[in-house]
């Protein structure tokens, strides 16, 4: 594995530029309204949210070694950055969270924290895929009827007033659709459908990604909806929304600094604590679900990731801009836009930059239906039928994690959707080494119990039920030569057994582990009970 990221390294960072440069156009426009949504839904300035995502794509993809994972302001923070935003005196006192919540994930990377995502079992992992394009699907389909209500961000399921995604969603299929809005969302996906068949393999076209052709009929479409047919114009409350500086000191003016005498506010490191761990724990997760997904099958370095996000979240503290995580979001849209390397990341983040900068009124003419479009094939290719009928076919203990995953996050938020698919993941792994530690035979008057793996505390009832079916006067084999580890509580049974055998006329024989540990550490009180 470390061989294969040597490799990759020594290609060159331009070196696969004609399959990046229109890849991270597209994820730059994904990534717009999200970096604005999430910077509306944290309570923080617009401006912040675009900050987080240009550093997310410049300063984490030059310092990443994932080739495919784009960072940026990420919806699983928001509720996190709400409540600091509310509880900290000042936006500039939060932003000192900001930049210390980056330097301990540079600690994190010193102590290799970065080695916990690999507990995580694939079960868990391919659920949290699937369910994020679930939640890709339902979330944008109100933007692909031109509703604008909640921010391009949310991933939650319950929303203001009572309601959740499905209610509301049956609600504006009834009452409030913008055609000009739907037609364009439909005639989007449809083309992206064929154009995935249809793109040539040879010439010119085959770097085209469907969804740069997407947001480019989607300006044009409505441009000529206002021209021919003004009952279908999109408003501009249906259309990306960036903020328009009218001077270079008004720009310069959007950015915001850290407060640094508030260092010894108890309240701010809470906040700064709290956002390295989350943050931490989303960016290892999303990476890994990249991995998963790379055509390539590259595995990144966790810990220099973790140095990479704590990088960017200082940078970003710094200059303004609100905490970033590896998104699964823009890495989903990057890898499926055909991207090879760290350099459609780092585009990305430039594109955003000037687009910010020189043309924000073009920008302002996209309408949220076109990449609304681009999200939903987005979603649907992270949770296709095969991907459930795979699972089913590799049985339950891995298909019932996942499908657990999936309606945790679905109906909870990330974190504790995975989380929760974690416990019930590591439940049936104990489940499945419990029920099959121990195999008892009985032929006569000789008797066998062999441990078929290592034994730890679970299995000390099940120990004790096979050596209590023993009968009285006859030889018993306890076979441990299949263990590399015997804890113990595991030892201390056997020692009391063997203790016990000749006062019930009973002959103890233990074959030890390979190496002749556990042997060794199991007592012979009498003659009669021998080791091998």
């Amino acid at each position: 594995m470390a061989s294969k990221s040597v490799a990759a390294s020594k290609r060159g960072l331009f070196s696969s530029w004609r399959s990046d440069l229109p890849a991270s156009i597209v994820v730059a426009l994904v990534a717009l309204p999200l970096c604005l949504g999430v910077a509306l839904a944290s309570g923080a300035p617009l401006f912040s949210g675009l900050i987080a995502g240009v550093v997310g794509g410049i300063v984490i993809g030059a310092l990443s070694g994932s080739p495919l994972s784009v960072s940026g302001p990420a919806a699983g923070l928001t509720a996190i950055v709400f409540g600091a935003i509310e509880r900290l005196p000042t936006y500039e006192v939060f932003l000192l969270a900001v930049c210390l919540a980056g330097a301990l994930q540079l600690l994190f990377s010193l102590t290799r924290a970065g080695v916990l995502s690999e507990f995580v079992p694939s079960s868990v992992i391919v659920g949290m895929l699937a369910a994020i394009g679930i939640i890709l699907i339902l979330k944008q389909l109100p933007y692909a009827i031109g509703y604008n209500g909640d921010y391009e961000g949310s991933f939650t399921f319950s929303e203001p007033g009572g309601s959740n995604t499905l209610s509301h969603l049956s609600m504006l299929l009834r009452e409030q659709i913008i055609w000009g809005s739907a037609l364009i969302a439909a005639v989007s996906i449809v083309f992206m459908i064929w154009w995935d068949k249809a793109k040539p393999k040879d010439g010119p076209l085959k770097l085209l990604p469907g969804p740069l052709v997407v947001v480019v009929f989607g300006v044009v479409a409505n441009m000529v909806f206002g021209m021919v047919a003004p009952g279908l114009a999109i408003g501009p409350e249906h259309l990306v929304q960036v903020p328009v500086p009218k001077s270079t000191g008004e720009f310069i003016g959007l950015f915001r600094t850290p407060d640094f005498s508030a260092i010894g506010n108890s309240a701010m490191w809470v906040a700064a604590i709290t956002i390295a761990i989350v943050a931490s724990l989303e960016s290892l997760l999303s990476v890994k679900a990249v991995d998963e997904i790379d055509p390539k099958r590259r595995v990144t370095d966790k810990n220099r990731e973790l140095l990479a996000q704590g990088a960017g979240n200082l940078v970003s503290g710094l200059l303004g801009g609100i905490p970033v995580t590896s998104v699964i979001v823009r890495s989903s849209a990057n890898v499926e836009s055909g991207a090879d390397s760290r350099l459609s990341t780092m585009l990305h983040g430039t594109w955003l930059l000037l687009s910010v900068v020189l043309i924000p009124f073009v920008l302002n003419m996209i309408p949220l239906s076109a990449l609304a479009a681009v999200l939903i094939m987005t979603g649907y290719k992270l949770t296709k039928p095969k991907l459930y009928t795979e699972r089913w076919s590799h049985g339950w203990t891995q298909f019932v994690p996942f499908v657990a995953t999936i309606a945790a996050i679905l109906f909870t938020d990330l974190l504790r959707g995975i989380i929760i698919g974690l416990v019930i993941g590591f439940g049936f792994v104990i489940a499945r080494n419990f029920s099959t530690a121990i195999s008892y035979v009985e032929n006569g008057d000789t008797c066998m119990v062999r441990a078929r793996r290592d034994l730890y505390f679970i299995h000390k009832v099940q120990l004790q039920k096979a050596l209590s079916r023993i009968p009285d006067n006859c030889d018993v084999l306890i076979d441990l030569s299949a263990t590399s580890y015997v804890d113990l509580d595991n030892i201390d049974i056997i020692n009391a057994f063997a203790k016990g055998a000749p006062f019930r006329g009973i002959t103890v024989l233990v074959k030890g582990d390979a190496a002749g540990r556990t042997a060794s550490q199991i007592e012979a009180p009498l003659k009669k009970v021998r080791f091998a």
